[in-house]
């Protein structure tokens, strides 16, 4: 079976371009964060989980993750753990959707085998160019 090759989605598509400066450079980081993680990790999957465009949402979803959790970070890292709103001090509420984006990251983590105890689940696909057997 040939390698299949999954194609970078277009991050603009799904960090849609803002007019507001600040979430436009948000969005910006957004979109290089997803396709530096894609790029990281797409190469690794076809080889060793052998995956396909079935699997293109899931590995789109995951680089979302990574990407939104790096935005949220960075929040953190600006503002705080605390946030001072209209009732007083409160939880910055980037904490919650960090942790949330983790829960769900941690997942495909497992279900794409990308850590050293969910890859021993999965057996890497032979790969067989030899074209003579009808049954390709």
């Amino acid at each position: 079976m040939p390698r299949a090759i999954l194609t970078e989605p277009d991050w603009s598509e799904v960090f849609k371009t803002s007019p507001d400066p600040a979430v436009e450079s948000a969005n910006e980081r957004c979109r290089d964060m997803a396709s530096v993680e894609w790029r990281r990790v797409v190469p690794v999957l076809e080889v060793a989980a052998g995956i396909g465009e079935v699997d293109h949402a899931t590995v789109k979803d995951l680089c979302v993750c990574v990407a939104r959790i790096d935005q949220a970070e960075r929040d953190l890292s600006e503002r705080g753990l605390m946030v001072t709103a209209e009732r007083g001090t409160v939880k910055n509420g980037a904490a919650t959707i960090a942790a949330q984006y983790r829960t769900q990251l941690a997942r495909y983590i497992r279900e794409l085998g990308l850590s050293p105890s969910a890859r021993t689940a999965i057996t890497a696909p032979e790969f067989d160019d030899d074209d003579s057997d009808i049954w390709d």
